[in-house]
């Protein structure tokens, strides 16, 4: 029988019924369908998707499992490199990345990569496997800031290390981006909470409640015999446009804005969570923070929603899936559009936004063409409430209470492209406390780069009680 040219579809929520709903809107592939498409992967012998993933998962080898129907072997060989794979499965730019390297996609689209571990995950949660590879509660301690992706994927793999691995977490609930800001819609946080759960299964202690930097320092981990720390404390910092009205109320950053309706269950009628649920929304901003705050809005009943992004849609950032699935359910973008001032009234509550229309110039740093305002072209647009999307930053608590971290001018801590340490001896660092905001996928793979970093490090100190060289 001849392979199909085009991946398998999708199986997805109506677009009228799901934007009335937080429940999942991809449903996932069928066991008929996951070996389908499995059989379109050529099992090329230069393997360019594994290139093209940030956590080096052995694609060809999991897919050839597929083909088989052994869904659990499938499974284990993902998990020998994505601590995630459930979460992998749902949230990665495939399409930039694994799929973006697949020679079927040369002449046709390339294999569902994604859809295909996100069915594998799945199916081993279903079945609830006991999962492989512990750590020693009496075995060296490692200590790890952070329980978002980063901080998850190195104590996991510090974990299978033989590490006594405990995970220090601000919030009240781990998982970091992945349980405060995307929403139930895109990520079920039950299948976060068996992410995480299949860690604790493998000795990774979660510490929540804890601020490193004020609960606890960096130093007096050390001073507790951990002899290697690794920071993944995220970039929860956000940022802000700096135009007038932004401190009228109804403007949110996207930050408050989707913690309070993810973490916080703003949408479930049970959770007393204050949020304005405005009727008129403009979210600023074209990344997928921006695509889920709009989409979380009309779910929480807004009659009208606006992307205003001052670029075109051929330099917006978002998955292309996600822009879809916000138009098919009623988003209205303003393209080359810019705010320039929130209008507030009497009693300073938002009630309007003004713009100016944009054209695209030359490309800037970024590589995107730079938008430029067109004189004479500002508009009102009647709102009620705004959401800021533009981007976020480290919050600067532990570099400030850390001795000997260098960060860069935008308050990212720099560290060794090679092994993920920072400019203090025994301290590591990766993910969006490095790189500011950007994908789980790469948050993983350099907490995994970190991990083996670490693992040789301690090796090397063998009884060194912290980065100072004494002796224990």
């Amino acid at each position: 029988m001849a392979v199909s040219m085009k991946k398998a579809g999708m199986p997805v929520q109506d677009a009228q019924i799901r934007k009335t709903n937080f429940n999942e809107v991809a449903l996932g592939y069928s066991a008929e369908t996951a070996v389908e498409e499995a059989k379109r992967c050529l099992n090329c012998k230069n393997r360019p998707c594994v290139a093209g993933c940030p956590v080096s998962v052995k694609i060809p080898e999991f897919i050839a499992y597929m083909k088989d129907g052994r869904f659990e072997e499938a499974y284990q060989t993902i998990r020998e490199t994505n601590a995630l794979p459930a979460v992998c499965g749902r949230v990665c730019p495939q399409e930039s990345q694994c799929e973006g390297k697949c020679v079927r996609g040369i002449k046709g689209e390339p294999v569902g990569i994604g859809r295909l571990e996100r069915f594998a995950a799945d199916c081993h949660m279903s079945n609830a496997v006991s999962e492989n590879g512990h750590s020693d509660p009496d075995g060296p301690k490692a200590a790890v800031v952070g329980a978002g992706p980063s901080g998850l994927t190195c104590a996991g793999e510090l974990a299978r290390k033989g590490y006594a691995v405990t995970v220090f977490e601000a919030l009240h609930k781990p998982g970091g981006v992945l349980v405060y800001g995307i929403p139930e819609f895109r990520l079920p946080k039950k299948i976060v909470s068996a992410e995480i759960d299949n860690l604790k299964k493998m000795g990774v202690k979660i510490e929540t409640d804890i601020v490193i930097g004020k609960t606890i320092t960096v130093d007096e981990l050390f001073e507790q015999g951990f002899k290697a720390v690794f920071i993944g404390s995220g970039a929860g910092f956000p940022t802000f446009l700096g135009i007038k009205g932004e401190n009228l109320n109804g403007v949110y950053s996207a930050n408050e804005y989707l913690t309070r309706i993810n973490l916080m269950k703003a949408y479930q009628a049970e959770y007393e969570t204050p949020i304005f649920k405005g009727k008129r929304v403009a979210v600023v901003g074209g990344g997928n923070v921006a695509m889920d705050a709009a989409r979380s809005a009309l779910r929480v009943g807004a009659e009208t929603v606006y992307i205003l992004y001052r670029r075109s849609l051929k330099e917006m950032p978002a998955r292309s899936e996600e822009v879809e699935h916000a138009s098919e359910e009623g988003v209205q973008f303003q393209l080359l559009t810019n705010p320039v001032r929130f209008i507030g009234d009497e009693k300073g509550w938002l009630k309007g936004v003004e713009c100016v229309k944009m054209e695209l110039g030359e490309p800037d740093a970024s590589g995107r063409r730079r938008p430029i305002e067109q004189k004479g072209s500002e508009f009102v647009l009647d709102i009620d409430t705004a959401i800021i999307a533009v981007g976020t930053s480290p919050n600067p608590l532990i570099r400030k209470t850390t001795r000997g971290i260098d960060v860069n001018r935008h308050g990212c801590i720099t560290v060794s492209e090679e092994s993920g340490e920072t400019s203090r001896q025994g301290i590591f660092a990766g993910g969006d406390a490095v790189t500011g905001a950007a994908t789980v996928i790469l948050a993983m793979g350099a907490g995994r780069k970190a991990a083996a970093a670490m693992d040789r490090y301690i090796q090397n100190n063998s009884g060194v009680c912290g980065p100072s060289g004494g002796r224990a």
